[in-house]
């Protein structure tokens, strides 16, 4: 008897979502990927191996059993929007993962947290977080809390190139940071082994100061280097005050052990390098 195509169904297709289905479709997998958009939905059906469907968490859609659900879609003030409509039909998924942010273990004064740290949000949106983490884990779901996301088409360089890139000088400020091709390996991991209701920690090894990643990915692509700007001159956004309100350290210690993940870019300094050379190697 033929094994069963493996199927995984993206509510929500952003990019780390793609940077999984980009792993997985060599490998013979088909994709289902949800937008709100039917002109989104026909454009992913154009693509090889995957299957755009509209969804607008208000109607519920047929899903086939046994597929693995990425869950990417924001919270909003009742939890994840997609758990109330699809929360009957994940029973029947054979993984689920649920992509949250680092931003719910708040400010720690630069202190390490780690996976089985105690969520506290400071703000609307990590609660909303929150909320949604648990409605998912009651679910089976394993939570993936992910830091600082960066890789090709988002990195430091392209803030340099269109000068909006700022070193801005807050004393004492880190902020953990992941290649989104190393969220990919990690939920690649974890579907390979399932750990249910697990929280986990793609990120890199190394905390860094913003500023550093900033001066490094200037100099390595030969642009200025933009002056220190101290925080108090910055005249921040408030989701950008929001950002820098928080310092913390995330620790991947378990996430490695668990799921015999390693990060392939382990610093800022090999994922800015290897974007680099990817942009400047030509495309046949």
């Amino acid at each position: 008897m033929n094994k069963a195509q493996p199927l995984l169904f993206c509510l929500g297709y952003g990019y780390a979502a793609q940077a999984l289905a980009r792993r997985l479709i060599p490998q013979g997998w088909s994709v289902l990927a949800t937008t709100r958009s039917a002109e989104q939905a026909k454009a992913y059906s154009e693509m090889d191996g995957i299957e755009g469907i509209v969804f607008d968490s208000s109607t519920p859609i047929a899903i086939p059993q046994r597929a693995h659900w990425l869950i990417s879609i924001p919270p909003d003030d009742q939890g994840c929007p997609a758990f109330r409509t699809l929360k009957a039909q994940a029973e029947a998924a054979d993984w689920i993962g649920y992509l949250s942010t680092t931003g719910v273990y708040g400010d720690r004064g630069g202190d390490w947290v780690f996976e089985w740290s105690t969520p506290s949000p400071m703000s609307e949106q990590g609660e909303r977080r929150t909320q949604a983490e648990q409605q998912w884990l009651s679910k089976g779901a394993q939570v993936f809390r992910l830091p600082g996301i960066y890789g090709p088409s988002r990195s430091a360089f392209d803030r340099l190139r269109e000068g909006r890139a700022r070193r801005i000088i807050k004393p004492g400020q880190v902020f953990s940071r992941v290649h989104v091709e190393d969220i990919a390996s990690c939920l690649e991991a974890s579907i390979n082994r399932p750990s249910p209701r697990r929280v986990y920690h793609p990120c890199d090894d190394e905390p860094a100061p913003p500023q550093d990643v900033i001066e490094f990915a200037a100099e390595l692509a030969g642009l200025p280097v933009p002056p220190d700007l101290p925080i108090d001159e910055a005249n921040l956004s408030t989701m950008a005050q929001r950002f820098y309100s928080e310092c913390k350290r995330v620790s991947n210690a378990r996430t490695k052990a668990e799921l015999g993940w390693r990060p392939t870019y382990s610093t800022y300094r090999e994922g800015l390098a290897a974007i680099l050379d990817a942009e400047q190697t030509p495309t046949s």
